[in-house]
């Protein structure tokens, strides 16, 4: 089963005021929505837009797996576990707030940032612990990244006009078009629109763009724990 949810169904959040526009795909704080809470781990995928000098004052997370994918411009991370880093185009930041964690997040760059966060739900054995931190520079095409504590790999996946890719053949995968447009099926597929399989086999993506840019979550069917409030 193939599930498209388009970029203007997200829900609108941030302060636009502030040069800060969310648009979540999931229920998410006074969008409350109990039929879209999460799928799979995936229970959070955001699209963020910060204007130059705006960003996300220090807040907290708990036992949760924060992936950040940066479309445009840079961002820069920093935690109470003493990680501060730019993050850019191209780079994927992996945070794991475990038992506790602060960070902030801010456009410090002169041009306008744009990126993707998603957040995924432990398993129940992997809740609490130390937090950790790693950025994977320039990211290879097709190599995926693992998030054990979640049970789920990232695909990254680079299609040129015409450009022909599987997609892995698991329990749930979850399509996000970070730029471009591809067709799955018989669905043509833009950017900021995303895809929710169950079950899915002999599935692939093609490219419809000079050059589009897809996140691919592959997940499995471990049992759904209802997020809590770190989550929130």
């Amino acid at each position: 089963m193939i599930q498209v949810r388009r970029a203007e169904e997200r829900y609108r959040g941030g302060d636009p005021d502030a040069g800060i526009e969310s648009r979540h795909a999931f229920s998410f704080g006074p969008h409350f929505d109990p039929d879209n809470l999460r799928f799979g781990a995936l229970i959070a995928c955001n699209e963020e837009r910060l204007a130059a000098g705006a960003g996300f004052d220090e807040h907290p997370h708990r036992d949760t797996e924060i992936v950040t994918w940066v479309i445009e411009g840079e961002l820069t991370h920093r935690d109470t576990a003493g990680h501060e880093t730019t993050v850019r185009p191209g780079d994927l930041q992996r945070l794991s707030s475990a038992g506790g964690v602060r960070h902030v997040e801010r456009n410090a760059g002169p041009a306008p940032l744009r990126f993707v966060q998603m957040w995924l739900a432990p398993r129940s054995c992997h809740l609490g612990g130390e937090p950790s931190y790693e950025v994977v520079r320039g990211i290879a095409d097709g190599t995926p990244y693992a998030v054990p504590a979640a049970g789920a790999l990232l695909h990254v996946r680079r299609l040129a006009d015409g450009d022909r890719t599987a997609v892995p053949a698991a329990a749930r995968v979850y399509v996000q078009v970070a730029r471009g447009a591809v067709r799955l099926g018989d669905e043509r597929l833009e950017a900021g629109d995303a895809a929710r399989i169950t079950d899915g086999k002999d599935l692939e993506l093609r490219g419809l763009a000079a050059a589009s840019e897809c996140l691919v979550w592959e997940m499995g069917t471990e049992p759904e724990p209802e997020p809590g409030p770190a989550q929130a």
